[in-house]
């Protein structure tokens, strides 16, 4: 793989993340109500998760959802179920996802479990790959799949800057809630809100 590929791939896929769309809103949220540490960690959860489609777009495994309606399906409600979990969760701990000081915040690793499972069983992330790597892998290569593996790994670091940028941004604007009760529990419900919506999106998507 030339350079000229690289430098293409890196391009678009830095377009593409800055783009908005739900992972850029997930992290933000995730930022105003909980901190910069929060937001950073489940962004980068959310980009280990590039991993697995990447891998299987490399094996062929994403090939799977886009000839099987019932493996999209399945996938497709597994995540849509999850984030309005996270939804009805939010609601349920209000209190404790307001910025008072008085929560017992997220885990580390519960974060990044939320960002990763979020990202996993989005299976429109994986036909995404499936459709984006191949253009930029050369056609005489050896080694097809070793090549689609690096420009994976390579969008994954790309969106780590890039979310943990949007992330330490979004905890800038949750450190002057912090100072505000009030607008602390609006952003909680709000946060809610984005849960739901990313989950009935996900739901109603379409091949």
């Amino acid at each position: 793989m030339d350079t000229s590929h690289i430098s293409y791939f890196l391009g678009a896929s830095m377009l593409l993340t800055v783009a908005p769309g739900p992972d850029n809103i997930f992290v933000v949220t995730q930022g105003i109500t909980r901190g910069k540490k929060a937001a950073v960690i489940t962004a980068a959860g959310m980009c280990s998760g590039i991993s697995v489609h990447t891998a299987g777009a490399a094996l062929g495994i994403s090939a799977i959802f886009y000839s099987s309606a019932l493996a999209f399906s399945l996938v497709k409600f597994a995540g849509a179920a999850y984030l309005l979990f996270l939804a009805w969760k939010t609601i349920r701990e209000r209190r404790d996802i307001a910025l008072t000081g008085n929560a017992s915040p997220l885990s580390g690793v519960a974060l990044f479990q939320r960002g990763f499972v979020m990202n996993v069983l989005n299976p429109k992330v994986a036909l995404f790959f499936l459709a984006f790597l191949p253009q930029f892998v050369s056609p005489q290569s050896a080694n097809v799949a070793r090549e689609m593996i690096l420009l994976g790994l390579i969008f994954m670091v790309q969106g780590i800057i890039i979310f943990t940028a949007i992330g330490l941004l979004s905890g800038v604007i949750g450190a002057y809630i912090l100072k505000k009760p009030k607008l602390s529990r609006i952003f909680s419900w709000l946060t809610a809100g984005v849960f739901a919506t990313l989950g009935i999106r996900l739901a109603l998507a379409q091949k």
